[in-house]
């Protein structure tokens, strides 16, 4: 696989990874702060359950994948910032979001003696 199908398929996987991380945490939230049912913790639950298993796919080493991931994490935070709490990401939200994506580049295009 050459770099740049690897880079593309990692980036989607940490997306999935990372919206089913928020769902998962953003139903609890829901139920404890907001007033929602207790049901919303049945779905929480199978989310973080997804979000584990999605974790494990990543061939690399997982503190590598870890560190990589917090990068499009903070991204799907943002996005979720707008599209779910209708608060529209200032500049600082975005260079702060790009910065987040430049480290998570180094990380996993860094050349690496296997």
């Amino acid at each position: 696989m050459d770099q740049s199908s690897f880079f593309l398929k990692t980036i989607a996987l940490f997306t999935a990874t990372a919206i089913a991380e928020i769902i998962g945490c953003y139903l609890p939230y829901l139920w404890l702060r907001k007033g929602g049912s207790v049901f919303l913790l049945l779905p929480a639950a199978l989310s973080l359950m997804i979000f584990v298993w999605l974790l494990t796919l990543h061939p690399a080493a997982s503190g590598r994948v870890y560190a990589a991931y917090g990068g499009v994490y903070v991204c799907m935070a943002v996005l979720w910032l707008w599209l779910a709490d209708g608060i529209m990401p200032d500049r600082w939200d975005i260079i702060g979001s790009l910065i987040s994506l430049i480290g998570m580049a180094v990380i996993l295009l860094a050349p690496r003696a296997n």
